[in-house]
């Protein structure tokens, strides 16, 4: 059980990509990898999801995000015989998967651009082929901002690979307006882990954040007007300086992480959670003035469920009671159905699988 916990929380270390918009989710699709819709592997108390269905099986399977029609979902996974992530599509009509990274290195955040004719992702295969070395825990829980990781965007099918970012430190966690226009991510270039901005070829980088601590796993929202994302706020010098220590040996130690909203270049920041508990992968609800988002608010530790709250701190409801790990949840485009990452109905030590649910609600409209 411990193991399961551990690998959950491990893939927390990116959490990105926005909202596209587009046509209806293709549920009614094969999968040959997972199974068949069972309400069986749906807590009775998760009363917003319905006909859970598992896309997945085996392996440890996140982040997995739709394009802008709603057939295909992009995603990371460690399956078979890799040894650290790569970036793979499916496509929800067939099931079939197909993996888009170059298998080297490891990557993590990815994401179509809203023609789907090319995709975003972070990688390290540039500084060597083999995968990064793990974290050190000899003092405690530690995210491992590997300073390889880069930007690149590709044609949909993985071909025509273009370096994006090219400067010392970590670059990644980058997701993309739902024009297309522009990709926000994660960097260390100017010695914090602040959100930047980008034009879709890498040009015109600007910084929108600049408070002390981690700004990351940003999203924009439907109409692209505004972003949410999570970020740590050391409150004391002593804090301060740990954090500071931390980056030296580029980690992080993700324990309190709050989720906060913006307009789209930074401005008019306002915090939306305070429970003092990490909270992350944060996505606007369609409206666009509720959020759903992973949460250990109620046990602590390593169990995590989907909360939804307003984009003012109000509302909060309890999304899902699953008792190991649930988290990176993405709506389809037209509303009806959440992606998301789960422990659950695992098979084997260390198994996470991707889930799709229909939304029990109107999406569109305040809950």
């Amino acid at each position: 059980m411990k193991a399961i916990l551990v690998i959950g929380l491990l893939l927390f270390v990116c959490a990105g990509c926005a909202a596209p918009q587009g046509q209806e989710a293709h549920a009614e699709h094969q999968e040959p990898e997972g199974q068949v819709a069972e309400d069986s592997i749906r807590d009775p108390r998760e009363v917003r999801l319905r006909n859970v269905r598992q896309l997945t099986s085996g392996g440890e399977n996140a982040e997995a995000y739709f394009s802008a029609d709603g057939r295909s979902l992009i995603f990371q996974s460690k399956r078979d015989d890799l040894e650290c992530d790569q970036i793979f599509i499916m496509d929800l009509d067939s099931g079939d998967v197909r993996m888009v990274s170059t298998g080297k290195g490891k990557t993590t955040c990815a994401y179509l651009f809203p023609d789907g004719e090319r995709i975003v992702y972070s990688s390290t295969h540039v500084a060597g082929d083999a995968c990064p070395p793990p974290p050190d825990y000899s003092k405690g829980y530690v995210w491992k901002l590997h300073p390889e990781f880069d930007i690149f965007s590709a044609a949909a099918d993985g071909s025509d690979l273009k370096r994006l970012t090219d400067t010392p430190g970590y670059d990644a966690e980058a997701t993309i307006s739902p024009d297309g226009s522009r990709i926000i991510f994660t960097s260390l270039r100017d010695g914090d882990l602040d959100l930047y901005t980008m034009n879709a070829d890498g040009g015109d980088v600007t910084r929108i954040t600049d408070e002390p601590g981690y700004d990351g796993g940003a999203f924009y929202s439907r109409d692209g007007k505004r972003i949410v994302w999570r970020a740590s706020r050391p409150d004391t010098e002593e804090d301060l300086e740990a954090y500071r220590d931390l980056l030296e040996t580029s980690s992080i130690r993700p324990m309190n992480l709050e989720l906060w909203v913006a307009l789209a270049d930074g401005t008019d920041a306002r915090q939306v959670t305070s429970n003092g508990h990490a909270n992350f992968a944060p996505y606007f609800f369609p409206e666009g003035q509720h959020i759903i988002f992973a949460s250990n608010m109620a046990e602590g530790g390593r169990k995590f469920d989907l909360w939804m709250v307003r984009d003012d701190g109000t509302e909060l409801e309890r999304v899902t009671f699953h008792d190991e790990f649930d988290s990176f949840p993405m709506f389809s485009p037209d509303g009806k159905h959440l992606v998301f990452a789960s422990n659950r109905n695992g098979q084997a030590p260390g198994e996470t699988n991707l889930f799709l649910a229909e939304w029990v609600g109107d999406p569109d409209e305040s809950p």
